[in-house]
């Protein structure tokens, strides 16, 4: 059995997961990272195959997989022979890379059309099969639009003030899975509103499809609402939340654009009144780039609270984490569950996933949780549905 996974955006992110999936399934490397890698699943991280990826930045396209993380990793991780087998294909840009230092084309430019473009696709997924679609492309302005014809018709248009590239590879996928009659994941771990817009849960229900989203909790907002579940719990009032991170990959460098930040810190924020049960004043979210960081992000976080007798406390603390790796690592977890539950006959999206492993959950208005709750919610969940096993 195989889980048939094509990658949306060749990033740091995503060639930490392919190196990983291929180092694990050589034998030489321990799933640390992996949420789920101690459980009885259906299906083995080694069943993991990476059978495309797609990207707009022209210094990956046409590349090989190998090729691309030379660029990004050499001299930091082994890279495996066995990426020399892939080679990136040409994908949607509609801007998403505006703004930032990288020379972009995609499939619309080059027809002068969005439709011709997911037409595209979808003649390249009907030859590579996918079963699961992660989408990790850098994170983008975009908005949902909860209409299925106004997304349509923002196709038919080439409207690209309303479009973005997450969703028209999400409405590719779904015209895939129309055309040929199968079954798909659209997994998507950027800020983009996918889960939590009415029209592409709808679409997907509608086909049998399952899309997970949005926007992968890794390091510091996990943290962040584990800390304040467990003021919570106590009946400690909390006065005020400060958590920042500062990087120097291409996504915090993206993040220096106003409307880019605007969407992580849309996902970001969320957890304080779903977890507190009110609005504590707070500041969350990614504030600056410094090229010298890397990937290896400076979070620093500062919670202040009301206890008993009127006293306050607060909490300090201090993290250097390694940002790609950490949202890598559920990756493997997200491919291969979308596998099983489409095997289940599940589509539409996934509340006790998406509780767990995203920052903003599908279904749009759906609660966010403390991440211990949600994992042992979602183990549950898992077990209910025989995915996992004992």
């Amino acid at each position: 059995m195989t889980i048939r996974v094509v990658i949306v955006g060749q990033g740091l992110v995503s060639t930490h997961f392919v190196i990983g999936v291929e180092r694990i399934k050589s034998g030489e490397l321990e799933p640390y990272g992996v949420p789920l890698a101690k459980y009885n699943m259906p299906y083995r991280i080694e069943d993991i195959e990476i059978v495309a990826s797609y990207d707009v930045d022209e210094s990956k396209v046409g590349k090989t997989l190998y090729d691309v993380a030379e660029q990004l990793v050499k001299g930091v991780l082994p890279i495996p022979e066995t990426l020399k087998n892939i080679v990136v294909r040409r994908g949607v840009h509609l801007d998403s890379l505006k703004g930032l230092p990288f020379k972009a084309r995609g499939l619309e430019e080059e027809y002068n059309s969005v439709e011709k473009a997911v037409d595209k696709l979808v003649e390249e997924f009907k030859e590579v099969k996918p079963d699961v679609v992660i989408n990790a492309i850098t994170t983008e302005p975009a908005k949902a639009f909860h209409s299925i014809e106004v997304l349509e018709e923002a196709i038919r248009k080439y409207d690209k003030a309303r479009l973005s590239a997450s969703h028209v590879y999400a409405y590719a996928l779904y015209k895939y899975a129309k055309e040929t009659n199968s079954k798909a994941a659209f997994v998507n771990v950027i800020p983009a509103p996918l889960a939590r817009d009415d029209a592409i849960v709808k679409l997907y229900e509608e086909a049998d499809l399952i899309v997970l989203g949005d926007d992968g909790a890794t390091g510091a907002t996990p943290l962040t609402a584990d800390l304040l579940e467990h003021l919570a719990e106590r009946n400690r009032y909390v006065l005020s939340i400060a958590q920042f991170n500062i990087g120097g990959n291409t996504d915090f460098l993206a993040l220096t654009i106003p409307e880019r930040n605007e969407m992580k810190e849309e996902t970001k924020s969320s957890v304080v009144k779903d977890i507190l049960g009110y609005d504590s004043p707070h500041y969350i979210k990614p504030t600056g780039y410094l090229e010298p960081l890397g990937d290896k992000k400076f979070v620093s976080m500062h919670i202040w609270w009301k206890t008993f007798n009127g006293l306050e406390d607060e909490l300090v603390v201090n993290m250097r984490i390694n940002d790609s790796p950490a949202l890598a690592g559920l990756l493997v977890d997200l491919a291969r569950i979308s596998k099983a539950l489409l095997d289940r006959n599940v589509k539409g999206t996934v509340y006790p996933v998406n509780a767990f492993f995203m920052k903003d959950p599908g279904p749009r208005g759906a609660r966010n949780l403390s991440r211990i709750r949600a994992f042992y919610q979602m183990i549950e969940y898992l077990k209910s549905m025989g995915i996992i096993q004992g």
